[in-house]
């Protein structure tokens, strides 16, 4: 059995999203559009799903507008072959870095936390050492 994430995060602007984790991921239009895209990394591989909080698409418990996208308890976390290039990425984008880089030893790996354009945290980490 393969089990595949495809996480969905619900965005105020689905095309500056996608924009931004574009240049900060180095990811791939996989769909386009201002109330949705598929995100992918280079080569195909789904990586991220984002929705406009314009519209459900009737799916219920997608969005509640009375709290805030990017509400505390998320993480979305990115493991990437390159992290010198990521953090060069995010940088050049004017990505709001608010720690790292820096060394997790628990972990073994290299982090950036960032927050997106909606208050996501978002994790940037290498492969473990």
């Amino acid at each position: 059995m393969t089990v595949e994430p495809q996480p969905l995060i619900v965005v105020s602007d689905v095309e500056a999203s996608s924009r931004w984790y574009q240049a900060v991921l180095g990811l791939e239009s996989g769909h386009g559009g201002w109330e949705y895209e598929r995100l992918v990394a280079p080569g195909g591989d789904f990586i991220l799903q984002l929705h406009a909080t314009a519209t459900t698409h009737d799916h219920p418990g997608l969005f509640d507008a009375a709290r805030p996208p990017g509400a505390n308890g998320v993480a979305l976390w990115f493991r990437t072959d390159d992290f010198e290039d990521a953090v060069s990425r995010a940088r050049a984008a004017g990505a709001e870095v608010f720690e790292g880089p820096l060394f997790n030893e628990r972990a073994g790996h290299h982090e950036l936390w960032l927050h997106d354009p909606d208050g996501y945290v978002v994790v940037v980490a290498s492969r473990p050492a």
